[in-house]
């Protein structure tokens, strides 16, 4: 199964894509209402895809005492097909586990419907490095694969040039989130997406939630046999996107614009730097992202989406000062946030 030319062209002219959170009440139960209302909210604030069972998503929702991964896929699969939406719009399904869970999952989301599937390399520190190639290779051949580098802190490795420029030579991988939050490993993929013949074929999407703007405004340029390749950083699969997501939405499509027209002002440097620190604060890069969901969750409760920040987990919590960090970020960047939008969207969900 592959791609429509629809999609894959939305998918190569660069996509904002949410990692879609998990709804909970305080008895840490699936909140159905709430997690249908966060899916109708992305689309009406413009995204232009979701990712479900992913990070942001709690990776638990796949252990047995849950078992969530289906229902959470379904129910967002339910808003979108509700919501008939007249553009563009990308389905992707997380992905992790040995290659059986992986291939499981896969299965489960193409019934589904969903488009393609994010494959996490998380939690494999087992297997070789040709280990997970094979395994994409077996996913790819059921779904169209949107390959991952996740970072260190957050259970990711690190994986050598030799393997991503294997990686992009699969058949069937169309896109590559970048999420190291390192630069010298996001030009690791960057080169080796460059010099393979199907560069062409697969977009980059950045995840470094640390380096959002730059990283969406850089042409990065390397020379292959004797010429030079480049390519840029298209659009985002980021948790990030799933907090204070209309305003975020605006703001990358000033820069798809900028970037269309080569005017890079300096202020993109100051705006880089806001939502950098914005991020900080959500992700809870001081406490090495142990709050990272909860962050996510917190914002979307004081916005009235979510009932609160629970996690699935009792480890899952805000850390020791996060919440006074979210109260500065809130303060000091008013135009992030989208709490009017919000609120109208609430007032006319319940109408």
């Amino acid at each position: 199964m592959s791609l429509t030319p629809e999609l894959q062209k939305h998918l190569q002219d660069g996509a904002f894509i949410p990692a879609h959170p998990l709804a909970l009440t305080k008895e840490r139960q699936l909140d159905e209402y709430a997690q249908r209302r966060l899916t109708r909210y992305y689309m009406e604030a413009g995204v232009g895809g979701i990712a479900v069972g992913v990070h942001t998503t709690q990776f638990e929702i796949r252990d047995p005492q849950f078992n969530l991964y289906e229902i959470v896929l379904r129910l967002a699969m339910e808003e979108v097909e509700k919501a008939q939406l007249q553009r563009p719009f990308l389905k992707i399904a997380g992905v992790c586990g040995n290659t059986e869970q992986a291939l499981k999952e896969t299965k489960i989301a193409k019934a589904l419907g969903y488009d393609m599937v994010l494959l996490s390399n998380g939690g494999l520190q087992d297997y070789s490095e040709k280990e997970l190639i094979d395994r994409t290779k077996v996913v790819a051949n059921e779904l169209p694969v949107f390959g991952f580098y996740l970072q260190p802190a957050v259970g990711g490795r690190i994986f050598s040039y030799k393997f991503w420029e294997e990686f992009a030579s699969i058949q069937n991988v169309v896109a590559i989130k970048m999420a190291p939050f390192d630069r010298y490993l996001t030009m690791d993929v960057i080169r080796a997406v460059c010099a393979s013949p199907r560069r062409d074929e697969i977009a980059l999407y950045t995840g470094n939630d640390d380096n959002i703007v730059l990283d969406l405004l850089t042409m990065y340029e390397f020379e292959v046999d004797g010429r030079k390749e480049s390519k840029s950083i298209v659009g985002g699969l980021l948790g990030h996107w799933s907090v204070w997501t209309h305003q975020a939405v605006k703001l990358f499509e000033k820069v798809k614009e900028a970037r269309l027209h080569s005017q890079i002002d300096k202020h993109w440097f100051s705006i880089a730097q806001n939502v950098t620190d914005a991020n900080s604060a959500f992700f809870d890069s001081k406490n090495s992202f142990k709050g990272s969901i909860a962050g996510i969750n917190d914002v979307l409760s004081r916005q009235g989406l979510l009932q609160g920040n629970w996690c699935l987990t009792d480890h899952e919590v805000l850390s020791p000062g996060q919440a006074k960090e979210i109260d500065r970020v809130y303060a000091t960047y008013p135009q992030l946030n989208d709490d009017v939008f919000v609120q109208n969207f609430l007032r006319k969900d319940t109408e």
